[in-house]
């Protein structure tokens, strides 16, 4: 496609690929597919432009169904509730924006927020639809995320990821581990766990490593500096939580707490403190730090 087609990656929307089947059209496959979302709703959809093809052409209710098809659909939730916290922008260029995550924000749509995400907001804040997150934490956690804001630049800093060129510090409080030796390299097999949204660990050859270091003591509670090597989902927590020290207000672990709604005054303890790499443009070293600040 040209430099001016439709971007799904820049206009942020979702992607399908229409599954095996015997629909006659292609609204008949998402309404199969989707089942939450109403007839009614994928109809105002298509008459809104909501549902695009490759082309980035709109998509009518009368279009045949095709296998294999590829859609680019934009989600949307009704009546989103409001996440009453801030971000801040902590450095852009033309290539990176850096912002501060707060706690209860998540990174990207998912589930019931799509508006209420930190790109979203970046988007709207910096009129730039290109932004694209370069890495996530979790949605009840706080701290730096970077951002590519220049897609002609992007794959140069996404590779910091993979090859470990970018290190990365945490700040947890937990309970104190007197018993335990530190500094100490935590290492362990973590796959999908139960329920489908947590992670655990399992015997097998390790594929997440965690150094562990105490930076603060003040009695039954300690300020301990996380530096992940690998980034598995909810690797830190997890970590901790094994290590007999669950990371304070965390709902997850070591068991799933039942909570009806966010209770703001008791964030998850744990904080992406700080970021640095050499930059893959310029050569120059970056350091990033949050100015969020975890309290006892």
């Amino acid at each position: 496609m040209s430099e001016s087609a439709f971007s799904p990656a820049q206009n942020q929307a979702s992607t399908l690929y229409l599954p095996a089947g015997s629909w006659t059209t292609v609204l008949d496959c998402l309404c199969a597919h989707f089942a939450a979302i109403g007839r009614e709703q994928w109809l105002d959809r298509m008459a809104r432009g909501r549902v695009l093809d490759v082309d980035g052409q709109p998509i009518s209710a009368q279009r045949p169904y095709r296998e294999g098809l590829c859609v680019y659909y934009f989600r949307e939730v009704p009546n989103e509730t409001p996440i009453p916290v801030l971000e801040t922008i902590l450095y852009a260029d033309e290539h990176l924006v850096v912002a501060d995550k707060p706690h209860f924000l998540p990174v990207t749509p998912a589930g019931e927020y799509v508006e209420q995400t930190l790109l979203r907001r970046l988007i709207r804040r910096l009129d730039n639809p290109d932004l694209v997150p370069l890495h996530r934490i979790d949605r009840h956690t706080a701290g730096l995320v970077l951002f590519s804001a220049n897609k002609g630049s992007r794959s140069a800093y996404q590779s910091l990821f993979p090859t470990r060129q970018i290190d990365k510090r945490y700040e947890a409080i937990a309970r104190a581990l007197p018993e335990v030796e530190f500094p100490r390299l935590h290492k362990s097999r973590l796959v999908a766990g139960e329920p489908f949204f947590r992670m655990q660990e399992a015997a097998g050859v390790s594929n997440t490593e965690t150094r562990i270091e105490v930076s603060e003591r003040d009695g039954e509670f300690w300020r301990y500096a996380l530096y992940p090597v690998t980034g598995k989902k909810h690797q830190l927590r997890v970590h901790m939580a094994a290590l007999g020290a669950a990371i304070c207000n965390d709902p997850f672990y070591p068991d799933v707490v039942k909570i009806t709604e966010d209770d703001f005054s008791q964030p998850l303890k744990l904080l992406a403190q700080g970021l640095r790499f050499v930059d893959p443009l310029s050569g120059e070293q970056r350091r990033f730090k949050t100015q969020i600040q975890l309290t006892w």
